[in-house]
């Protein structure tokens, strides 16, 4: 029951547009809240991100009253508390405030304040004719089901998921090797079943777009009123001898059994581990198991570490943070072979580069991109699939050509109207983006009539300290502006092509991701030449409206 609890320490509402305070509620330990102004009026909310629990004080708040944070760039409605944008999942508690006898109080239930976040009930009972069938059970489909839910769908929802398991964290398998469904899943099983949405193990193995049904390896066949492909993507394997599944101890990671099976063969650590790719899975991956006390070699095919996204400049930073670590790194390197162990014939026991040199291996993990997942739509009537294997797609996720089907995630090709990107075909792996794309499919089926909303990519790493990234170089960029000490790390990256910043990357400097996508989606970042005068875009007051 909502009652009254005194602010700690403020006796009037003395804020001015966009600025934040968190303040400490008397009564309840550790309890805070945030206050915020928009539009002339003070809102409070939780204190704190309900993804990974980042201070909303740090974060970043935009005239309409969006609310990003600081370091994964999930956004809130101030006024709400609604999620606007992935990657958090429960809204914000927000509580009504009350100015009397000097003291400021809010209005509030104790559990949502210690919460920090509302309770979210997605309770439905499915009772309209529609039949929403979803293809995979990651990053997207979250979004998707979640928002659909949130948004008053009230169809039949069924996800059809060869996985095994309900939705996951995926970014803790390569960061920490969680291999726990319990400690890596979002939602409990109670929460899909109060929300009528069915989670079934079974892998689609046929389309069939004219009477609009599809066929597993079950033998079951599932109707729909509107399907959404979101199998995401398939870890590619090296097509080398013994890097292709023909020695033990030869490892991708992508599923919760691949974490299991690497941890397994990892057994006390000590061990002497190969990483194969230097882009953001096989860095991550590196830096845990280094922490774990084993010997790793990084091979990268690159001058340096996650340079095809991250240029050469950014991406020596990272492996000088990975070395100091203990890493060990072979770049420009080509791999020719893995060979056997000397004491068993069944497992690696090295991995030999071009040049001749030899690596010891007691396991090895390759890292070498993924492809999309859509072997089972390559003879499908009505289905044309790109040259990578993916869908193209409009600015809504619907597949083109198509009526009632969206592609999300590692298998869509959607066109980019980011900064520089000017509607550029682009398929991005990250989850993050899968899941605002499943959001904004959500938003399209309870809102047809309304245009998708904009978002920028973000994306995030662990690489000894946290990378914080946003917007996308698909047209490619001509110069990096780095502002700080890059030294530390302590730095922002401006990837600029003319004078258009086109990306950003930064580590030690929240929220200057958090400015640079919010400003990105107004087309107000500043020009490579004010950057290079010194401005500084946490000082750049962010507009309501929006121009992309």
């Amino acid at each position: 029951m909502a009652q009254e609890y005194r602010l700690k320490g403020i006796t009037s509402l003395d804020l001015k547009n966009g600025e934040k305070q968190e303040v400490e509620v008397e009564g309840i330990e550790n309890g805070k809240v945030l206050l915020v102004k928009v539009k002339d009026e003070v809102h409070a909310t939780s204190a704190n991100c309900t993804h990974y629990g980042a201070p909303l004080k740090n974060g970043v708040v935009t005239g309409e009253g969006r609310l990003t944070c600081p370091w994964h760039g999930a956004c809130f409605n101030v006024a709400s508390g609604d999620v606007e944008d992935a990657p958090a999942l429960d809204p914000l508690a927000t509580f009504e405030l009350v100015e009397k006898n000097g003291a400021v109080y809010i209005k509030g239930d104790e559990a949502a304040i210690k919460a920090n976040r509302r309770a979210l009930n997605l309770k439905c009972l499915a009772k309209s004719s529609e039949k929403l069938l979803v293809v995979g059970g990651g990053s997207g489909t979250v979004g998707i089901i979640e928002a659909l839910r949130g948004g008053g769908y009230t169809g039949h929802i069924t996800v059809l998921s060869k996985e095994g398991y309900r939705p996951i964290d995926r970014t803790k398998l390569s960061k920490a090797l969680m291999a726990d469904v319990s400690k890596v899943a979002w939602r409990s099983p109670e929460f899909y079943k109060d929300a009528s949405i069915d989670i079934i193990e079974d892998e689609v193995t046929k389309v069939d777009l004219t009477s609009k049904k599809v066929l597993t390896t079950s033998g079951k066949t599932y109707e729909y009123t509107k399907l959404v492909l979101a199998s995401g993507g398939t870890p590619r394997w090296l097509p080398l001898p013994g890097l292709k599944g023909d020695l033990q101890n030869v490892f991708v990671l992508r599923a919760i059994a691949d974490t299991q099976n690497i941890v397994k063969a990892v057994g006390d650590n000590g061990k002497k581990i190969v990483v194969i790719g230097s882009s953001f899975i096989g860095m991550e991956v590196a830096n845990c198991l280094t922490n774990m006390k084993n010997d790793v070699t990084v091979i990268g095919m690159e001058q340096e570490p996650m340079e095809r996204v991250m240029g050469a400049k950014i991406g020596k930073i990272f492996r000088g943070l990975l070395e100091k670590n203990g890493v060990k790194f072979h770049m420009g390197a080509s791999v020719e072979k893995a060979t056997a162990s000397e004491n068993d014939s069944s497992k690696v026991g090295a991995v030999h580069l071009k040049d001749g040199t030899a690596i010891e291996a007691d396991l090895v993990i390759e890292g070498v991109g993924v492809a999309p997942a859509t072997e089972y739509l390559k003879d499908v009537e009505g289905i044309q699939l790109l040259k990578d294997g993916s869908l193209k797609t409009d600015e809504s996720f619907a597949v083109e050509g198509l009526n009632d089907v969206y592609a999300i995630g590692d298998i869509a090709t959607y066109p980019y109207h980011g900064p520089g990107g000017d509607g550029i075909p682009v398929r991005i792996e990250h989850w993050n983006v899968a899941q605002n794309a499943g959001r904004s499919v959500a938003n399209s089926i309870t809102h047809p009539d309304a245009k998708p909303k904009p978002f920028i990519p973000v994306f995030w790493s662990a690489l000894g300290s946290q990378l914080r990234y946003c917007g996308n170089t698909v047209a490619g960029y001509d110069d990096v502006v780095i502002t700080g000490e890059p030294e530390k790390p302590s730095f922002v990256a401006y990837y600029t092509k003319g004078e258009t910043v086109v990306a950003v990357a930064s580590m030690m400097k929240d929220p200057y991701m958090s400015q640079s996508a919010e400003l990105m989606r107004r087309n107000k970042m500043p020009t490579k030449s004010e950057l290079k005068k010194g401005i500084d875009i946490l000082r750049i007051s962010i507009p309501a409206e929006i121009e992309m």
